[in-house]
This record gives C-alpha cells, sequence and structure tokens, in this order.
C-alpha cells in the first residue's frame, strides 16, 4: 500500500481532529468511576464529538469479515486488550482498568488516540504497568524522526517493556491515519533499529503499544471484535497519534485534559 505524505495544511486538519479525541477522552474521565456502565460511556462519547461536528469513526467501522463495529468507543475492561464492545451488562468496578480507544472524523481527517484509565483504587502492580505502558509510547515517539525507521519505534517500546517483565502484543499494531483511519504502514511496537519502512517528513502515524501483564499471547472473542489476553491477566493499551517531522515529532493528539483531571499535570 501506498504511503501518503501530508502537507501542512493537512496536519493541521489532522491536529483538530486529534485534539478533538483529546477532548472527548477528557470528558470521559469525569465519568469513569465504579457503577457506570461502559454503554453510558459510548453514548457520552458519541455526543460529545457529533456536538463539536465530528463523526465517531469507529461507528460502523468494518472487522475482516464486514462486520460493523456497533459504537463509537472501544471499551477494554481489565484482560480485553482492544475492541471491546460498550454494553450495558459490563459495569465498572473499584480496582478496574479501562483502555478507551477514539476516532474522529473532522474535515476529511481522522483522529485516534487511546488512554487506559484506572477505576478508583488498583493495584501496585496494575499501576506499574500503565506506567510503564505510557513510557513505552513515548519512547516511541522519541525514535519517530526522519531518517529512521519504523524498527527504531518498535524496539524501543518492545525493549522498555519486556525488560520489566510484560508482554508486548504481536499480532495488532499502530497505523498510518490520514483521510482514512488506517493507512499504510503498520507500525509493529517489536522491532529492531535500522529495519523498516524508512521515516520521512509529512509521514503520519498512529503509535500505539498494547502491553500485557503476563502472557503476550491473544484470543478474539466469538463477537468477533473483542480481543483478550489469552491467561485472562491485565492488558494496558496508550496511544497518540504524530506527525514525522525532520527534527523531533509532532504529537497531534492529546492527553492534557484527562491527566489534569487525573492531578498528573496543572
Amino acid at each position: 500500500m501506498k504511503i501518503f505524505l501530508k502537507t501542512d495544511d493537512e496536519i493541521e486538519l489532522m491536529r483538530r481532529a486529534n485534539q478533538l479525541v483529546g477532548r472527548t477522552l477528557g470528558e470521559l474521565a469525569k465519568h469513569i468511576k465504579p457503577g457506570v456502565t461502559t454503554l453510558y460511556l459510548d453514548k457520552i462519547a458519541e455526543e460529545f464529538i457529533r456536538d463539536n461536528g465530528a463523526i465517531p469513526t469507529f461507528k460502523n467501522f468494518p472487522n475482516p469479515l464486514g462486520e460493523p463495529f456497533p459504537a463509537s468507543i472501544c471499551t477494554s475492561v481489565n484482560e480485553v486488550v482492544v475492541h471491546g464492545i460498550p454494553d450495558e451488562k459490563t459495569v465498572l468496578k473499584e480496582g478496574d482498568i479501562i483502555s478507551i480507544d477514539c476516532g474522529t472524523l473532522l474535515d476529511g481527517f481522522n483522529g485516534d488516540s487511546c488512554y487506559t484509565f484506572c477505576v478508583g483504587e488498583v493495584s501496585p502492580e496494575i499501576t506499574q504497568l500503565l506506567k510503564t505502558t505510557k513510557e513505552s509510547l513515548y519512547l516511541g515517539i522519541e525514535a519517530a524522526t526522519a531518517g529512521k525507521h519504523l524498527g527504531d519505534i518498535g524496539q524501543a517500546i518492545q525493549d522498555h517493556c519486556e525488560t520489566q517483565g510484560y508482554g508486548i502484543v504481536r499480532e495488532l499494531t499502530g497505523h498510518g491515519i490520514g483521510r482514512e483511519m488506517h493507512e499504510a504502514p503498520q507500525v509493529p511496537n517489536y522491532g529492531k533499529c535500522g529495519n523498516g519502512v524508512l521515516l520521512k517528513a509529512g509521514m503520519c502515524i498512529a503509535i500505539e503499544p498494547m502491553v500485557t501483564l503476563g502472557s503476550r499471547h491473544i484470543c478474539m472473542m466469538p463477537d468477533r471484535w473483542t480481543i483478550c489476553t489469552q491467561d485472562r491477566k491485565p492488558a494496558c493499551h496508550f496511544e497518540h497519534t504524530i506527525a514525522i517531522r525532520k527534527g523531533r515529532p509532532e504529537i497531534l493528539s492529546s492527553f492534557e485534559e484527562v491527566e489534569r483531571l487525573e492531578g498528573i499535570i496543572d
């Protein structure tokens, strides 16, 4: 597949779509607490996205079998790695974690980002998993400069997580993004420096480490969407959309509103 390089004007439009994703995640953060259903969160997200003039990209997005995703966000709780479907039966409880993956289409361009939230107080073991996964995302982003390769991103993520005993999901990757939600190239969370596609200024990619507390092996549930860890241990998922530059990469999405609510930033 062809890799589309974006102009500065197109990157600015992508920033707008991605900033809306960040604001949506910030809105959802206000409602994540024990007793809330994932369907309730989905309704908040869809209303917020549409009220801001955008379309929730995930809604009706087809899987490889052509089956449409039935919701506006993915809500992946505990052992669910990705693509959890919001419903009335899944009620958040104290000590859970929930990864919310969100996408928007605004003025012809896509935004995509994911954040893993704690529901109330979680164990120190889970806190460390989230901390390490988020750190690996930013290490991957630091490696994403023009002249390097996709393998540089993957190795940065893999080394940071595996040296601490965590598993890196290999069957699922990040991706190029632009006018389409999923464009070339695929962006693995493992690799070797110097290998893979050469990174060029103007490339826009979504980097999204998916990291497990136990084994890296995963399985698909009967709904043909939900991906879980085989050992049913928790998994974590953080994602930013970035633009490759000749200097430092530019993060187009944002965790700022979420982290302000969490007290991580002022």
